[in-house]
């Protein structure tokens, strides 16, 4: 098996997920060691983002979420990488984390990621409104259609507060929003027949 080689560098959380990505990808990796990332660990970040650019993929759960949003925060321009919950669960642990996932789900998660923007580069995307019409800021079976949008757009799960920030970082333009909407709702219908 040829191992694909990644030009940016990974941010991954710690050992284990590293050693999991260097057996598939030819890639370097800056692992935070924790959810308290720490001035050193984003001066690499930083340093890493201008020289060759960076992929921030950690744990889809709330340190790793932490540590994406601290990242994000400090250093603009990263690129975003998320795995649904399912596909980094270790069944027979009940543990959830990069190091559980397949090979097929890391590829492409990575050939996904995508570039956070900041509230004023992505004003004229998704609304309040639109999350709302959707059906996905309240009422039953939101949380499952914003996890299952999170994963169509392969942008990660955002509760409903965060949902619309999300879409705007990420710029998910009107267009794959509607896209993305429109397979929800076939897959609900699918699912209910």
């Amino acid at each position: 098996m040829t191992r694909k080689s990644i030009k940016e560098i990974i941010v991954v959380e710690g050992k284990n997920d590293t050693l999991k990505l260097r057996r598939y990808f030819d890639c370097d990796t800056i692992e935070t060691n924790g959810s308290a990332v720490s001035f050193a660990v984003i001066e690499r970040v930083r340093l890493a983002n201008a020289r060759r650019g960076v992929i921030v993929f950690t744990d889809p759960d709330f340190p790793g979420g932490k540590i994406r949003q601290t990242i994000d925060d400090e250093v603009s321009g990263v690129k975003h990488a998320f795995l649904p919950k399912e596909a980094a669960k270790d069944e027979q642990k009940g543990k959830i984390g990069i190091e559980h996932a397949a090979l097929a789900d890391l590829q492409h998660a990575l050939e996904h990621a995508k570039v956070s923007y900041s509230e004023e580069e992505a004003k004229t995307f998704v609304t309040s409104d639109d999350l709302l019409q959707a059906g996905l800021t309240a009422g039953e079976g939101a949380r499952r259609k914003r996890e299952r949008l999170g994963i169509i757009l392969g942008i990660g799960y955002a509760n409903a507060k965060q949902l619309e920030k999300r879409l705007r970082q990420f710029q998910i333009s009107r267009q794959e929003w509607a896209d993305a909407v429109n397979k929800l709702e076939k897959e609900l219908r699918d699912d209910n027949e």
